[in-house]
């Protein structure tokens, strides 16, 4: 199965856009798998092993923070529309509503000062304080602070830390039995940035609030591997369910097709991004700052599961971007032309 996509990943590796990548096509009828390249490169080379764990960043939103967001709007526990104040009391902005933060249109001034050398409790506290501008409701804007403070609200509502109803509520009834939180063992984990101030990330989070946040965390920390990561995707592809454990209902995933902005031109859904394949069918796609993606055709249950630590040993953002977008445009092309020739048969 694409063969040209496999070509681009491996043409990207030999270019040191990433050392190494694990990734997976799925589709309804066959799962293709692989592992290529290298788990480190510095301060010594080490392979990528399959069973090895990402830090997969912000799929952290998507896998965790809007899974259980989406269990609590089925249960009518929360209406996304009401004020994102009414689920978390001690939020001063009465204006942003909880879709407002799942699609990115909360125009939300979250520049905090002095920012990572912020406490845990302080950092929160912070974010208590942020506000809405002028453009909320109006402007798609792709924030981290969206997520957090869904996490805390989280939080309020369910009384427990975020990663332990992250534990509860997602992994555990996908059976994701490898993935993890705050890992205790690093040599398990891929490493990523080694970062002029931290060293070589490794067996921590990367991104700098999740890690000051740790066990509260919405919007970064979680470690898969693409065994666990295939079971998320697996569910969506099953609507909703997995293994017999429903964890979503199936409307509740078809209205993920729908542009779920305020205005509906910001193609945006709730916690997702809206991509459309050359067949024009909506995909639901969401990456992740150290490497990561995730593509998902519902109607044609199609995945493409992407895992790499393009941070290591340095990052160069912008040149990967440009990349990886080269490559899903491969794969893009690949699926119609994989899709006509089973339909040949």
């Amino acid at each position: 199965m694409y063969k040209k996509t496999k070509q681009k990943i491996k043409e990207l590796m030999d270019d040191g856009i990433f050392p190494g990548a694990s990734f997976s096509f799925m589709t309804q009828y066959e799962t293709e798998d692989h592992t290529w390249g290298m788990a480190q490169i510095v301060p010594a080379e080490e392979p990528l092993l399959p069973s090895m764990l990402f830090d997969v960043a912000s799929l952290t939103k998507v896998i965790c923070t809007t899974t259980v967001v989406l269990q609590l709007m089925e249960s009518e526990v929360i209406d996304i529309d009401k004020p994102f104040q009414t689920y978390y009391t001690t939020f001063e902005d009465e204006k942003i509503t909880i879709r407002h933060l799942l699609t990115h249109t909360s125009d939300i001034q979250s520049y905090i000062e002095n920012r990572d050398a912020l406490t845990k409790n302080e950092l929160q506290e912070a974010y208590n304080h942020v506000r809405s501008g002028k453009e909320l409701g109006k402007k798609v804007a792709y924030t981290d602070t969206g997520t957090i403070l869904l996490g805390f609200m989280l939080e309020a509502l369910l009384d427990k830390e975020v990663i332990e109803i992250f534990r509860e509520r997602v992994l555990a009834p996908l059976e994701m039995t490898e993935t993890t939180f705050l890992p205790e063992d690093p040599t398990k984990i891929v490493p990523t940035e080694n970062h002029p101030v931290r060293g070589l990330i490794r067996g921590q989070t990367h991104d700098p609030k999740a890690f000051v946040l740790a066990e509260h965390a919405g919007n970064a920390g979680l470690f898969t591997n693409l065994t666990d990561l295939k079971k998320f995707i697996s569910m969506y592809l099953n609507n909703g369910q997995f293994q017999g454990n429903k964890v979503l209902e199936r409307h509740t995933l078809y209205s993920l097709l729908l542009d779920q902005t305020p205005d509906k031109c910001g193609r945006r859904s709730l916690g997702w991004d809206l991509k459309k394949d050359l067949a024009g069918n909506e995909l639901l796609f969401h990456t992740g700052y150290t490497g990561t993606f995730v593509l998902i055709d519902l109607k044609e249950k199609e995945g493409f599961a992407f895992l790499s630590n393009r941070v290591h040993p340095v990052d160069n953002r912008k040149e990967y971007i440009e990349k990886r977008d080269e490559l899903i445009d491969i794969y893009l092309k690949e699926k119609i032309t994989f899709k006509d020739e089973s339909l040949s048969f």
